[in-house]
């Protein structure tokens, strides 16, 4: 079993040492096969919370959040090679509203595509984007709420459904699991996590990603919310032109699947190899094409060039997806809108 960094411990405090030292013992004990260095981090952090007295109310609070976790990353887990999109709209939306039908039919257009549907398993926008979906494609994440927590027929009683009593780790499996997201008329919390999941894009605390809003012909909901971000933060400088790039805006729903499977037309993935930023791609730029980009996204880098690796290079060890190529960057991490551009070039080469 790997130990626990010693730097990462207070060598002087004894107290210290000795709820490590239990940590270690304790898991010696359980058959964990893999990532045991973390299950003890685990422990120690678990440990040292109660040690540090907060209270028994912060204590049973930290307990329920855990396990929320740790029940959703069990639900979801199954299904890690599909690619998901999180659904979001108004529980209130009747039957034969036409936003309640475009949901529906861009839940069957999206599941065709091959992807799942996830939504807060409620009625309204929720309910049609599982009926469109249907029941094998469909994700529910249910929030416990004293209203509105009705589950939808499509997906009560199924395995992929699990319910949450805090809506932060309800939010951490909406856009943790998630390779897009769709937006219909909503109120007070489609627009939170219309928010939520664009300041995450916009300051890279998760990966870029499509988000698409979708509102029926001849409605402006989406239209009047992107004119008050252009007249109001824009205009005032509160968010730069770049940011524009990160949502688009539709009432064709099969224009909407397709923005999201353009997103992954060449773009695969990325993650940081040390101080580099590493793209996953199906298709490498040829030479003119790289100086182009170069050109293009020079802001991007801090400082250095961008360039064309293969897997094993870029990520030494056991990378995955070595058929792909790799494009690195030392990205200056302040760019993440920019960055979404760079997909999109990406995602149209030649």
């Amino acid at each position: 079993m790997t130990l626990l960094p010693r730097k990462k411990v207070h060598t002087g405090r004894a107290k210290q040492e000795k709820l490590l030292d239990a940590c270690h013992k304790l898991l010696k004990e359980v058959p964990i096969d893999q990532d045991s260095d973390l299950a003890v981090e685990i422990l120690y952090a678990a440990m040292r919370l109660a040690a540090d007295h907060p209270g028994r109310a912060d204590l049973k609070f930290a307990i329920k959040a855990l396990k929320e976790l740790r029940y959703g990353f069990k639900v979801f887990r199954p299904y890690l090679k599909r690619k998901k999109i999180s659904v979001f709209g108004s529980a209130r939306t009747s039957p034969n509203h036409p936003d309640y039908l475009a949901a529906m039919d861009f839940g069957r257009k999206i599941a065709q595509a091959g992807y799942m549907v996830i939504t807060g398993a409620g009625g309204g926008i929720m309910h049609a984007a599982h009926d469109g979906a249907g029941k094998e494609s469909s994700f529910g994440v249910a929030i416990k709420l004293p209203f509105e927590q009705d589950v939808n027929p499509i997906i009560s009683g199924d395995e992929k459904l699990a319910y949450f009593r805090y809506f932060f780790s309800r939010k951490i499996m909406f856009v943790k699991e998630t390779h897009a997201v769709a937006l219909f008329p909503g109120g007070f919390g489609t627009h939170d996590e219309a928010f939520e999941v664009l300041t995450l894009i916009q300051t890279g605390r998760t990966d870029p990603m499509p988000v698409v809003m979708i509102e029926h012909p001849g409605s402006d909901y989406w239209q009047k919310w992107d004119q008050f971000i252009r007249e109001k933060l824009l205009a005032g400088g509160l968010i730069s032109p770049s940011d524009l790039s990160l949502w688009t805006i539709t009432s064709d729903t099969t224009a909407a699947v397709n923005y999201i499977t353009h997103f992954y037309n060449n773009y695969q993935s990325q993650r940081f190899v040390r101080d580099k930023l590493v793209i996953r791609i199906r298709r490498a730029p040829n030479e003119a094409q790289l100086e182009s980009i170069n050109a293009e996204f020079a802001d991007l880098c801090d400082p250095g060039r961008i360039t064309v690796s293969t897997a094993t290079d870029a990520e030494p060890g056991d990378p995955p997806d070595t058929d792909l190529a790799r494009l690195v960057l030392p990205f200056n991490r302040q760019s993440s809108s920019r960055l979404r551009m760079l997909i999109d070039r990406l995602n149209n080469l030649d």
